[in-house]
């Protein structure tokens, strides 16, 4: 444990930001959350919570006065939506963050991306961080998390301030409101299929992992500036096949397995259908299928940590099979 410092955490109300608030909490740190409401659970653990939007940039450099570094983990996540609301949050957020940090003195930031700012459509086994950002964009989530991405890159290369992006990828885990309970809605809705040849290989990141990642990062920033205008992929050190993973969750919410299946190429193409109809009709909710869903879910995408665990210490401190018993446990009534 090092010494005491003030962490700003952006977005503590989220999955990530919330376990990040706490675990800082746990090393005797001072921790201040920028959220859109107030949060009776984060005040009562003893955060500080600042009311307001990244979209204001006074409330944002407000939050910033006065701590020693930023995690900005706040996000607008998805796989659907106006490409206006993702600009907002993703891009303009991150540059309000950027400018809070400088007007207020913060002299470290570490930024909470994704995989998905290099995800091109192709297998990706083993891949390290030389691999460059796509050209080719299926989400508005992963066009705004570049952008945003290389606006924090591009200021720690202008010597503006130490950063680090840090992209940990399928972040899982008890209060996750996303992968798991949209697998189990899925399932439950008999809209489950295996997509391809159901041996793909996928990494993850259990909260509390990515979590540490964070504290790591902050430290290695104050003791080692030479790795700032870096991006590093977190994840368990293996891959998991993620068909059967997915089973194994389905399983806790005792769903049964996914036995239908259908080829990646078709659901590729019923992905594209979704998105048309989706946008000519401007239906509403998301698309039962998009490309990007159909990729995911058949392609290979497992990432190298070997930068992280040199230049972060960073090594799971929770394994998956460590994490699948908390979540069995956090769905036990």
């Amino acid at each position: 444990m090092g010494e005491t410092e003030r962490h700003l955490v952006t977005g503590g109300t989220g999955f990530l930001g919330r376990r990040l608030c706490q675990r800082l909490l746990d090393e005797g740190h001072a921790v201040r959350a920028l959220c859109r409401r107030p949060d009776a659970e984060l005040s009562a653990a003893g955060v500080e919570v600042v009311v307001g939007d990244l979209a204001d940039s006074d409330v944002v450099a407000a939050g910033c006065d006065g701590v020693d570094i930023v995690h900005h983990v706040a996000a607008l996540a998805g796989i659907w939506g106006r490409y206006s609301d993702y600009w907002t949050t993703n891009v303009l957020g991150t540059l309000h963050v950027l400018r809070g940090c400088l007007r207020r003195g913060v002299g470290r930031l570490v930024y909470t991306s994704t995989p998905s700012v290099v995800f091109d459509g192709q297998d990706h086994r083993g891949a390290d961080e030389s691999l460059p950002y796509t050209p080719r964009f299926f989400t508005h989530y992963q066009k705004t998390k570049a952008a945003a991405e290389r606006l924090v890159i591009e200021a720690a290369h202008r010597d503006e301030i130490r950063a680090v992006a840090l992209r940990p990828h399928l972040i899982w885990g008890p209060g996750d409101r996303h992968l798991a309970p949209r697998l189990i809605d899925r399932a439950r809705r008999g809209r489950l299929r295996r997509v391809g040849s159901a041996d793909n290989l996928v990494g993850m990141c259990y909260v509390d992992n990515a979590a540490h990642a964070h504290i790591l990062a902050a430290r290695a920033l104050k003791t080692n500036p030479s790795i700032s205008g870096r991006a590093f992929f977190i994840t368990h050190a293996k891959p998991v096949a993620l068909w059967p993973w997915i089973d194994e969750i389905l399983s806790l919410a005792d769903c049964p397995p996914v036995t239908r299946r259908i080829s990646a190429g078709a659901a590729y193409r019923i992905g594209g259908l979704c998105e048309a109809a989706w946008k000519v009709m401007r239906l509403p909710g998301e698309p039962p299928m998009t490309r990007f869903i159909a990729l995911q879910l058949s392609l290979s995408h497992y990432y190298n940590i070997s930068a992280a665990q040199k230049d972060l210490g960073y090594e799971p401190i929770i394994t998956k099979e460590e994490g699948m018993r908390r979540l069995a446990a956090s769905f036990s009534p």
